[in-house]
Parts: C-alpha cells; structure tokens; sequence
C-alpha cells in the first residue's frame, strides 16, 4: 500500500512540476554583430583599418541574454530580462564593465492593464521613438554626431521604474523614474522621462521627453564627472571620446525632446525626426549651457525580400556654448543570407564646421565625428563598414 501512495504521490508532483513548467519560460537569445571598418580621419589626419569597433556592432550591439516569463493567474504574469553586451572582436564587456549593462529587470506584465518593470532599463525615447527611426534599420552609421540626442540609445537608466501601456486603437504610452538615491537629497542624480507612440498601418508617430540628472556638488568645487543613474552619451569607446559633447561631463541635467514619424508605401519606407538636447549648466559645471537642435530623414527601399537598401541625412546644429554644426550622409545595404544571418555594408561621410568645446575647457575649431562611434576626425570624416550578423 505504501508503494502504491508513494508511486501515486510521485506522479502527482511529476503532473504539478510539468503543469507549471508549461505556463512558464525562459529563452536564451543573442546577436553576433562584427565588421571590418574603414575610418578616414580617424584621429586628426590619421586613417584607422579595424575589425569590429569598441562599441561591439555597427546594425546592432553584440549580445547575449536570458529572458523569461511566468503566468501567475489573473491575465497577469511575472517577466525579467538579463542581457549582456561585449566587443566581438575582444570579447571584453562593454557598458563599463557590467555583467548584464544592456539590461537588467524584473516586472509584472498584464494585457489589460500594461507592464511595469523594475531595474536597469532603456527609457521611452529608446521604446517608442528609436523604433521608427533608421537606426532601428541600419544602425549607428546613421546616429546623431555624439549621440548627443540618445539617437542611437547610449543612455541606459539604473535603479528605474517603468511603466508600459497596453496599445488602444494604435496609441500607446510609456513613463519611467529612476531613483537618485542619495539621502537627504531626493531629486540628486535621478531620471524621468515619458513618451507616447501612434502606429497605424503604414503610419507611426512618436515623441519623447528625457531629463537626466547630475549628482550634486556637496562642496564649494566643480564637477569633473558625469554621475546619477542615467548612463550618459558620453562616447568613450575610443581613447580620445568623442569631441562633440564629451566636454559638457560636468553638466546638472541633460533634457532630450524627441519626435518621428515614418510612412511606408510599398516598397518605400520614409521617415523623419527632430530632436533637442539641453546640456544644463550651473555654478559646479565648467560651462555654459550647451543646446543641439537635430534634424533628419531617410528613405529605404526593400529591393527584394532580401534585400534592404537605405539612405539618409542629418543635420546637427550646436548653440550656447559654442557653434558647431554637422552635416552627414549615411548609406547602407543589408542582405539576408537566411532568418538569422545576413550581410550589411554601410558608409557615412560627414563635414563640420564651427567652434567646439574640448574637455580641457578650450575652444577649437570643430571636427568631424561619425555617429556614435567616436572617431575623431578633421573637418570631414568618412567611415565605411562591411559586416556580419548573426542572430540566435
């Protein structure tokens, strides 16, 4: 008898442990992203051949990750993800070192009623406005000089809870703060931001507000750093970082605006965006305050079903500070080789003019700097990547 319980026992755990096995999972994924890249002017006069580059993918960041999801009951389930970046060509981590720096959370999803998550996340600007601009496409080869804007999503937010719509007729809406944590001083090193997106058809709309804060200065010094949980779009990928906005580290806040839209029509997809980048000074930082207005556009055209041919332009205006001023013409082609691995070659050429600030405080005449790469030119650049993608 007691065999005959224990065995029915057995099978009973084995139904429940299977049951509950089956209205959960937990998927590994990842993107392998390398290229052979040419920079004219990567350093003053100085042209650089290199495989891959720092920043660990051209089309898209190198990657590993887990991500799961448990229904709990109630049309509610329990989600996380954990995603890890690195350099193909190194194989050292990025995003400082981190062990998951893409993405880090853990959250509660429901269809009726949204999805919140908690921890190291991408804010609104990334979710809703990137998505519908080219460099969801073809990368950071069609970036913002400095990614002054978070064009090509260099911010990362720690400590932040984040709040996601269910979609309503087309229209969505997402909201996130991120915690300074810093006792006695609430709003020190903290981050907000909302957006909302309209996809209908061939039709998608977007807009974003962003607002990053410093850490406070607690003695009568300056500033030497960026701090607060936003990461910053600080390139520091190559020894010189970026020349375009590396020297305004010291600022209170950076406030982004963004907006896009994009319409497809057959075979064509066109798109455009605008963006404002306020790098906020006060008495700790070491200048003045820095505004960059961005506009572009693009067109891309699906040749064949494997096929994916793009082109766009961007314009990148400095004032405040100082004047500097960008234009970039960015071209790419991908091809799908099959579901998860295609082929890409994408090219940008780029002419500056103006007046820059240095990070040691000094003016000096502006030079050219790719997307977010951080190549530091002369006054024009050119970079051309042919590359290789892998997606599982």
């Amino acid at each position: 008898m007691k065999k005959i319980a224990s065995s029915a026992f057995a099978l009973v755990l084995i139904g429940a442990t299977g049951a509950a096995h089956a209205q959960s999972s937990v998927t590994l994924y990842g993107t392998i992203d390398t290229s052979i890249t040419y920079v004219n002017h990567a350093d003053g006069n100085k042209n650089l051949w290199s495989l891959s580059n720092a920043s660990g993918g051209d089309l898209s960041g190198t990657r590993w990750g887990l991500k799961g999801t448990e229904d709990i009951g109630g049309g509610l389930a329990a989600i996380f993800q954990l995603e890890n970046g690195f350099d193909p060509g190194t194989g050292k981590l990025l995003q400082g070192g981190r062990e998951f720096g893409r993405q880090a959370f853990v959250g509660l999803q429901s269809s009726q009623y949204g999805t919140l998550t908690l921890g190291r996340q991408y804010d609104p600007s990334v979710d809703l406005v990137q998505a519908i601009t080219e460099d969801n496409y073809f990368g950071s080869i069609f970036a913002t000089p400095g990614d002054v804007d978070n064009y090509d999503n260099s911010f990362r937010i720690n400590n932040a809870v984040k709040y996601l719509s269910p979609t309503y007729a087309g229209f969505q809406v997402e909201a996130m703060y991120a915690f300074g944590g810093v006792a006695g001083q609430t709003g020190a090193g903290q981050t907000w931001s909302f957006g909302a997106a309209y996809n209908n058809g061939p039709i998608a709309l977007a807009a974003s507000y962003l607002v990053v804060d410093n850490t406070n200065v607690l003695t009568d010094g300056k500033r030497t750093t960026w701090g607060g949980t936003s990461d910053g779009p600080f390139d520091t990928f190559n020894a010189g970082a970026s020349t375009v906005n590396f020297a305004y580290q010291t600022a209170k806040s950076i406030q982004i605006a963004r907006a896009a839209g994009q319409y497809t029509l057959g075979q064509f997809t066109f798109g455009a965006s605008y963006s404002n980048a306020q790098y906020k000074s006060d008495g700790y930082s070491l200048f003045a305050t820095e505004k960059y207005n961005t506009a572009n556009a693009f067109v891309n055209y699906q040749l064949t079903s494997a096929l994916l041919l793009g082109l766009g332009y961007s314009y990148t205006a400095g004032t405040g500070d100082t004047s500097n001023h960008y234009n970039q013409i960015s071209t790419g082609a991908d091809y799908n080789l099959s579901k998860r691995t295609d082929v890409y070659l994408v090219g940008a050429w780029q002419k500056a003019s103006g007046t820059q600030r240095n990070a040691d405080g000094s003016l000096s005449s502006t030079v050219a700097s790719i997307g977010s790469y951080g190549y530091n030119g002369t006054s024009s650049q050119t970079l051309i990547s042919l590359g290789l993608r892998h997606k599982f």
